[in-house]
């Protein structure tokens, strides 16, 4: 297993994807943790992640000095392999300029850099520098800026590189992340495969003959974990409540897969209750608490009528384990919407089988478990619905409205074969009228605002680059077959500074 020390990078958790995907597995945790927790977790390998700290700040998060005297395989990665330079008795300046962005590799050599041939574009941003090696230390390679963009223990297997081997934009960095697990002798047995045989065998050992409880809300993660308790046996009831802010025809294609796979499904009607609580509030964190509230009282009554349950199961997956336990960066942006808040005399112990796991990995124990794609490969869709996809009050005639654009939009997206090539979809209704034209007549229409998104790990995202001819498509179909839409426009915003959702 490979440990990977977050000091505040952006990119920790990418590090520890690349890692998976490299078929090793990998655990994230504080920069600053002490030694008695890291051994807790049998680390086999250590990498030092970057961040935004200078070495020459007192408060700057450093690993426990002790972690570095354990002789383990270890990977310093920009602000990491200044730690592990000055540590182990280098030198760290300021750089005379910082350099930021794309580099090239000018000279490269020694094992980490086996197999790779001619040029190597790599990742910088620093402004901090190592000026002198540890002893016995030697580098490894250099761009024309920076003479010192790599450096390599007399060990052979601990290293350091001053850019970011994690980044797209580094294209031959997963090459120099495989040497190193190689060179660290780390297994590479973390495979689809091995997971789901170990979550049946977990499930089935911890749940025995009692009963589990979980709500379905149609995404991959509450689909999937109904398909994994399904398939190891086990007595569970799966709760899916409609609260009418579904998309077009949602509930019919999970309500049909998931009962076509085996699993014990209730699903609860509860269109009118939530739209009469919605009724007049236009606050988006008020209607987030509103479904919230009302999702967690038709669910409780789910639980008594049907109960007793020992188990309630969740979907949490490995980033929301990061977040809650603070780590560096975790601000909370928006109410969380995993089932919280259950009434006190509903005492269950909770299941997550996916705590350990990121969104792609979960997919794949999906393919594995027969979910059908439609379901597996669809975009993140918010707990509140269509309710915060819709500025302003949510009524039944905004939702029909949103309903056919938005499923407009997603299909023809997939008809032109770029749904796969975003990583969120959606449309937003605004409360804002505009006035068109409609044969020889002026009319106002609902401003409809689509936004599409590229990211590697929502933390952030571009606007997506769709083709001007398709986005002309969508922007002529949708009015036509939704009269009530008077204007398209599409969202080129970043995150940050926006999220992606809208509310």
């Amino acid at each position: 297993m490979v440990l990977v020390l977050d000091f505040g990078s952006q990119y920790t958790r990418l590090i520890a994807r690349r890692l998976r995907e490299l078929r090793a597995f990998s655990l994230i945790l504080p920069g600053d943790t002490p030694l008695e927790e890291v051994l807790k977790h049998k680390p086999e390998a250590l990498i030092l992640s970057g961040g935004p700290a200078s070495v020459f700040d007192p408060q700057a998060p450093r690993p426990d000095p002790r972690l570095l005297r354990l002789g383990l395989p270890t990977l310093g990665i920009c602000y990491g392999m200044q730690l592990l330079a000055q540590e182990l008795g280098g030198k760290v300046e300021r750089a005379g300029r910082a350099e930021y962005g794309k580099a090239l590799l000018t000279r490269y050599a020694g094992p980490l850099f086996r197999g790779l041939e001619g040029e190597v574009q790599v990742w910088m941003s620093h402004q901090d520098a190592v000026t002198e090696l540890p002893p016995g230390w030697r580098v490894a390679a250099e761009t024309e800026e920076n003479p010192v963009a790599a450096i390599e223990a007399p060990d052979g297997r601990t290293f350091a590189v001053q850019f970011h081997p994690e980044v797209a934009h580094t294209p031959k960095g997963m090459q120099i992340l495989e040497n190193f697990l190689e060179l660290a002798g780390i297994r590479r047995d973390w495979t689809p495969e091995h997971v789901l045989e170990d979550l049946l065998k977990e499930v089935r050992e911890r749940v025995g003959q009692d009963r589990v409880l979980l709500a379905v809300s149609g995404g991959v993660d509450s689909s999937t974990l109904a398909l994994l308790l399904a398939r190891a046996g086990v007595d569970h009831l799966a709760v899916f409540v409609d609260h009418g802010l579904l998309r077009l025809g949602e509930r019919e294609e999970v309500e049909g897969a998931l009962r076509a796979l085996g699993v014990n499904l209730r699903v609860v009607d509860a269109k009118e209750r939530f739209l009469k609580a919605l009724k007049g509030v236009e606050d988006p964190e008020a209607k987030r608490k509103i479904i919230g509230r009302e999702f967690v009282e038709v669910f409780s009554q789910v639980a008594r009528e049907e109960g007793p349950f020992r188990f309630l199961a969740q979907g949490t997956l490995y980033p929301d384990v990061i977040e809650s336990a603070g780590g560096h960066g975790a601000a909370k942006i928006k109410s969380h919407h995993n089932v919280g808040g259950l009434p006190e005399d509903l005492k269950f112990e909770l299941l997550e089988p996916f705590r350990l796991l990121f969104k792609d990995e979960v997919r794949e124990l999906a393919l594995l478990l027969g979910l059908p794609d439609p379901i597996r490969l669809r975009h993140p869709f918010p707990g509140p619905g269509l309710a915060v996809r819709i500025l302003g009050e949510v009524t039944e005639e905004k939702l029909s409205v949103l309903r056919q654009a938005d499923d407009i939009f997603i299909s023809l997206l997939k008809e032109w074969g770029l749904y796969g090539q975003v990583a969120q979809a959606l449309a937003v209704l605004t409360p804002v009228r505009s006035v068109g034209v409609a044969g020889d007549e002026r009319k106002y229409g609902y401003v409809l605002a689509l936004r599409a998104v590229t990211t590697e790990d929502f933390m952030t995202a571009d606007w997506a680059r769709l083709p001007l001819e398709f986005l002309d498509e969508v922007a002529r179909r949708i009015p036509r077959r939704v009269p009530e839409i008077g204007r398209v426009v599409y969202d080129l915003t970043s995150k940050p500074p926006a999220t992606i959702e809208w509310e």
